[in-house]
C-alpha cells in the first residue's frame, strides 16, 4: 500500500509505504545482490538493468541526497544504506553492520545466485543471467493499492491488518503516531531517531499479563491509557481506544504527546529495571514494581504513571502514601489468596477520581477510595482477617515461593528499618524451615495430638526464615544443635539473628513458632497498613480464588471441624472412612493425607476428584462445604469434563493394541458409561474401534466416525495384528490404566503460560544436590562473559556474537558445539521465564523438579556463573516412570530449546 507525497519543484515523486515494508525491502536486497552477482561476471548490462529498480539514476537526484529507491525510518536503515551502496563483490565481514539480518540476507541472496549462475560452466553464464534478470524484471508481480495524499491510509491499513496476521498495539500505535505527525508537518525522522522510544529490545521483549502474552510495548501503552482516560483499557482495544483518545479527548499535538508518551516510558523502564537487580537499594515505586511481578500482577502500574505524569509535580510524601496504600491493598489480597480479577477496574476508577483531590490529599483519597470497597471481589483485608489466617495456615504450602519469598523479605527489611539498616537482596535467598519438613526422624514428638499440632506446625510463617543458599538434606532436618550453628553463620539476617535471641539456649518449639508467627504478623502489618479502625467490611460472602482452596482452609474457616468424619461415596469403598485432622488432613487407615484426591487414592488405588468422593454423614461433598467457601451454594457436577483428553489418549493408542472402556475411564478418572456414550456419539474420537469391552469383545450398536463405513471392527482389528477367539481379542494385546496414562503424557497437556526443560549432564547444566543446595540452575559456558548486555538478544543476535568465542575458547572442533553451547547458555539467560519448570539430574537415572525463580545474574568466579534462582525443588522422578519418561523429551539449547510437549503434572 502506497501513498503518494506532495513533492517540491524539481524533486523525484514520492510514495510513504503505508503497508509491505518487509516485502519491498526483501525484494530490494534480492535485486541488489543479483546485480552484484552479475556485474562479478561481466554482465555489466544486465546488471544496470537490475540496478534500475533499487537506485534512482543520479542525474534526477539533488547533490547529496540519497540515490537509493527505498528509505528506511527505523533502526534498520543503516545496515539496508550500507549493504545496498557497497562496492560488488561486497566484503560482509567487513561491514559495519555485518551481524544484521539484512546483510545476512544480501550475502544468502548472493552466496545462492551465484551458485545458480556458475551451475552448468562458465559458457552458460550469460544465458542463465538473462534468464535470471528477465524473471526478475518482468516474472514478478505486485498487487499494489495506490493512494492520494488526501486519502486516508490509517483506515486502509487498519483494515488490511484485520484481515491478516495482526500486529501488535504498539505496531498499530506506531504507524498512527506517524501517520499523524506527517499530517501536523513534523520532521517525521528526528521524531522516530530522537523521540520514539520502543523500538528496543527491552520494549519488544513479550510480558505475560494474565491469559495473554504481549510486548511490554503494547502493556506500557495500555497502561499509559488508563494513567490518561481513567479507565480500565483491555489490552485487545487498546489501539482503538488509543486512537479514540487522540482525535475526541487529548487537544495537543501529536509531537507533544509523543514527548510524554517518551518520558514516562523511559520511567516505567527505569523502574522495570530497577526491580529486576537483586541488590540495589528500590525506591518505594521500584519496589511496588518487584512485589507486583511477584504476585502476578500488572495492576498498580497506571496509578504510579498518574502520579508520576509530567507536570504534575505531587509532593514526594503525597506519592508514597498513594504507593503504600495500592501496595497493601495488592498484598494483603495476595497473602489471602483471594482473586484480582476486578483489581484493574479499581485502579483505574481511583485514577478517574482523583484529578478532584488536592495536591496535599492525593495519597488521603487513594486510601479512602480503597477502604470504600466492600464487595469481596475488591474489598482490602483488615487485621483480623490477616491475623486469622496468618496464624493458622501453613503458609509455606498456600503460598508459591515466588510470592512468599517477597513477604519474608519485607519483614526482614521493617526490621532493618528500626535500626536504619539496608534492604536486603532480593530473588536469591532460599526460603529454609527451621524445624524441618522432615521431622519425625530428628525431631520427633510423642503421642497423637502432639505430633499433630507439630505437622500444623512446621509449614505456618514463623517457622521459615531466609539464608543466602539452601542447606543441604543432612543440614536441613539436623537437630536444634546443629540447625542453631548454621543460623548463626547468617545472623545478619535478621530474620535468624531475632530468632536465635527469641531462644536463648532453650530449644526451637510449637511455641516459639507460635510467638514468632504474631512477631511477623505485626511487621507485615506495619509494612502494608491500613487506615486506623479499618476491619475489612464485606457486604456479600467472600470470593476466593478456587485453584488455591484446601481442606485446612475449611477448617480455619469453621465449616469443617478438625475429627469430621468422612466417607467415600464410590459404591464397593461406602464402608471406607476418614478422619479431618486440625491441619487439613485426612486421615485414612492410619495414614495422613494431604489432599481429599490423594486420600482417595490410597483407598481406591486410581485416579479420583477427592472433592466429590468424600462425603459427610449429612451427605453433602467435600466440593459443597468448598462452594460455600467460595461464596456459591452448591459445587457444580463434573459436567464439564474435558474430553479432549480422551481423544488424545485414543490417538495414541497404536495399532495392534486395544483398550476397554472401563481402563480409558481409570486412566481419565471418569466412569466407564460416560467414555461409553461420548465414543458412541462423538464424531471426532480417533481409534474408537480399538476400545471394546472388557472381556474384548466389540461393544454392540459400534458405529464408525463416517457413517458410510460398513467395515467389520474384528476384522479392521485382525489387519492390525490382534487375533480374535470366538470373538474375544487377545488379552495379550490388551492396555490397561497404567499404560494409558504413559500414553497420555506423550499428548499435550494444558498447562498455558508454562514452559517445560530438561537440564543436560555436563558443564551445560547442574545436577540436582547443586540446585537443592545452591538455590539456582545455571550454565558454565562463557564463564568470564556478563551476558546483561545483551539481554533482550533473539537467538540468532547470540550466535552471531558468540558461537566463535565458545569455539575458540575450548578448541572444539565441531561447529554444533558452539551452536548447542550458545543456544542452552541463552535458554538459561533469558529463554526460560519465570514460572517455568526445569528437570535437574540426580545423577541416579532420576530427575529432581524445579521451578525458575527470578530473572539472570552473572556470578563471576563461580562454577556455573551464569545464574537463575530456582524455587520449589520437587521430589525426584525416576526414569522409568511417567514423569521419567516425559523428561527424556525435555531440553532446552540450540534449535531444540523448548520442548513440543507440555505437562501439567509436574508443577
Amino acid at each position: 500500500v502506497l501513498q503518494l507525497q506532495t513533492a517540491g519543484l524539481g524533486d523525484l515523486m514520492t510514495h510513504q509505504v503505508i503497508d509491505g515494508q518487509q516485502r519491498l525491502t526483501t525484494l530490494q536486497v534480492l535485486f541488489d545482490a543479483a546485480e552484484g552477482a552479475l556485474n562479478s561476471r561481466g554482465q555489466a548490462s544486465l546488471a544496470n538493468r537490475l540496478r534500475s529498480f533499487t537506485h534512482n539514476d543520479e542525474s534526477f537526484v539533488r547533490p547529496g541526497a540519497p540515490v537509493l529507491k527505498l528509505k528506511h525510518a527505523n533502526k534498520d536503515g543503516a545496515a539496508f544504506i550500507e549493504v545496498m551502496n557497497a562496492e560488488s563483490p561486497v566484503d560482509y565481514e567487513a561491514l559495519k553492520h555485518s551481524r544484521h539480518r539484512i546483510v545476512g540476507a544480501h550475502s544468502y541472496f548472493a552466496s545462492a545466485i551465484s551458485e545458480w549462475l556458475d551451475e552448468e560452466g562458465e559458457e552458460r553464464v550469460p544465458a542463465r543471467a538473462e534468464t535470471l534478470t528477465h524473471v526478475l524484471s518482468n516474472g514478478l508481480q505486485m498487487v499494489v493499492i495506490a493512494l492520494t495524499p488526501q486519502e486516508n491510509s490509517q483506515e486502509i491499513f487498519e483494515t488490511l491488518n484485520a484481515r491478516g496476521t495482526p500486529l501488535t498495539a504498539a505496531d498499530l500505535i506506531k504507524n498512527f503516531v506517524f501517520q499523524r505527525l506527517d499530517v501536523e508537518g513534523a520532521d517525521t525522522r528526528e521524531a522516530y531517531d530522537k523521540v520514539w522510544p520502543f523500538d528496543t529490545k527491552f520494549w519488544e521483549q513479550d510480558v505475560s499479563t494474565g491469559r495473554y502474552t504481549v510486548s511490554r510495548s503494547s502493556l506500557f501503552l495500555n497502561h499509559w491509557l488508563t494513567a490518561r482516560t481513567g479507565e480500565e483499557v483491555r489490552l485487545q482495544g487498546t489501539f482503538a481506544r488509543f486512537k479514540s483518545f487522540v482525535e475526541h479527548e487529548a487537544g495537543q499535538p501529536m509531537l507533544t504527546m509523543l514527548h510524554e508518551i517518551r518520558e514516562q516510558a523511559e520511567q516505567y523502564r527505569a523502574w522495570q529495571e530497577a526491580a529486576e537487580s537483586f541488590d540495589r537499594h528500590l525506591n518505594p515505586v521500584e519496589m511496588c514494581f518487584y512485589r507486583m511481578a511477584a504476585v502476578d500482577s500488572h495492576a498498580l502500574k497506571p496509578l504510579l504513571l498518574w502520579l508520576h505524569a509530567p507536570g504534575r509535580s505531587l509532593p514526594a510524601e503525597q506519592i508514597a502514601g498513594a504507593i503504600r496504600a495500592a501496595e497493601s491493598w495488592l498484598m494483603r489480597r495476595a497473602l489471602l489468596r483471594l482473586t484480582s480479577a476486578d483489581a484493574g477496574r479499581v485502579i483505574a476508577d481511583i485514577i478517574r477520581s482523583l484529578p478532584a483531590a488536592p495536591p496535599q490529599q492525593v495519597a488521603d483519597h487513594v486510601t479512602q477510595q480503597l477502604a470504600l470497597q466492600q464487595v469481596s471481589s475488591t474489598y482490602w483485608p483488615g487485621d483480623a482477617e490477616l491475623e486469622r489466617a496468618l496464624t493458622s495456615e501453613p503458609v509455606y504450602t498456600k503460598l508459591s515461593a515466588r510470592r512468599l519469598r517477597p513477604v519474608l523479605e519485607a519483614i526482614e527489611n521493617r526490621w532493618r528499618a528500626e535500626t536504619g539498616g539496608g534492604q536486603v537482596q532480593r530473588w536469591n535467598l532460599a526460603i529454609e524451615h527451621v524445624l524441618p519438613r522432615a521431622w519425625e526422624q530428628t525431631w520427633p514428638v510423642e503421642g497423637l495430638e502432639a505430633q499433630g499440632e507439630r505437622a500444623a506446625a512446621v509449614h505456618r510463617l514463623g517457622n521459615l526464615t531466609l539464608l543466602p543458599e539452601r542447606l543441604n538434606a543432612k543440614v536441613s532436618n539436623d537437630r536444634w544443635e546443629s540447625k542453631r550453628s548454621k543460623l548463626q553463620e547468617h545472623n545478619t539476617i535478621l530474620l535468624n539473628s531475632r530468632l536465635l535471641a527469641s531462644v536463648g539456649e532453650g530449644t526451637w518449639d510449637e511455641e516459639g513458632i507460635r510467638r514468632r508467627t504474631a512477631a511477623m504478623i505485626e511487621a507485615i502489618e506495619q509494612e502494608w497498613p491500613v487506615p486506623p479502625g479499618h476491619t475489612g467490611e464485606v457486604v456479600g460472602p467472600r470470593v476466593r480464588n478456587a485453584s488455591y482452596v484446601e481442606v485446612a482452609d475449611l477448617v480455619v474457616a469453621g465449616l469443617l471441624q478438625p475429627g469430621t468424619v468422612v466417607r467415600l461415596g464410590r459404591g464397593e469403598f461406602k464402608h471406607v472412612t476418614g478422619v479431618v485432622c486440625d491441619n487439613g488432613d485426612i486421615q485414612v487407615n492410619g495414614e495422613r493425607h494431604s489432599t481429599p484426591s490423594g486420600a482417595a487414592w490410597s483407598v481406591m488405588k486410581r485416579p479420583s476428584n477427592g472433592w466429590y468422593d468424600w462425603m459427610l454423614e449429612d451427605g453433602r461433598r467435600l466440593a459443597d462445604v468448598r462452594a460455600v467457601y467460595l461464596g456459591k451454594e452448591q459445587a457444580r457436577e463434573r459436567s464439564n469434563f474435558d474430553w479432549e483428553r480422551l481423544h488424545a489418549v485414543l490417538g495414541a493408542i497404536p495399532a495392534g493394541s486395544w483398550t476397554s472402556y472401563g481402563a480409558v475411564a481409570e486412566a481419565l478418572g471418569t466412569s466407564a458409561q460416560a467414555v461409553g456414550n461420548h465414543v458412541g456419539s462423538c464424531t471426532r474420537c480417533p481409534n474408537a474401534h480399538r476400545v471394546l469391552q472388557y472381556d474384548g469383545r466389540v461393544a454392540p450398536g459400534f458405529k464408525w466416525v463416517d457413517p458410510s463405513d460398513t467395515r467389520d471392527p474384528v476384522a479392521v482389528l485382525a489387519t492390525e495384528g490382534i487375533v480374535f477367539t470366538d470373538g474375544l481379542a487377545d488379552p495379550d494385546r490388551r492396555l490397561h490404566a497404567g499404560d494409558l496414562q504413559g500414553l497420555a503424557l506423550h499428548v499435550i497437556e494444558r498447562s498455558e503460560g508454562t514452559n517445560y526443560y530438561r537440564c543436560e549432564l555436563g558443564r551445560g547444566a547442574m545436577h540436582f544436590e547443586d540446585a537443592r543446595e545452591k538455590g539456582y540452575v545455571g550454565t558454565g559456558w562463557l564463564a568470564g562473559v556478563d551476558l546483561t548486555p545483551y539481554l533482550g538478544g533473539s537467538p540468532d543476535d547470540w550466535h552471531q556474537t558468540f558461537d566463535e568465542m565458545v569455539l575458540e575458547a575450548d578448541q572444539s572442533e565441531h561447529a554444533v558445539a558452539g551452536v548447542w553451547a550458545v543456544g542452552q547458555t541463552w535458554m538459561v539467560a533469558q529463554g526460560m521465564k519465570v514460572g517455568d519448570v526445569v528437570l535437574t539430574p540426580t545423577g541416579r537415572r532420576s530427575y529432581g523438579v524445579a521451578v525458575i525463580a527470578g530473572p539472570y545474574q552473572y556470578v563471576p568466579g563461580a562454577p556455573l556463573p551464569h545464574q537463575r534462582p530456582r524455587d520449589r525443588l520437587g521430589d525426584e522422578i525416576q526414569h522409568d516412570d511417567p514423569g521419567g519418561k516425559k523428561g527424556k523429551t525435555f531440553r532446552y539449547g540450540g534449535g531444540r530449546a523448548k520442548t513440543q510437549k507440555r505437562w501439567g503434572g509436574v508443577g
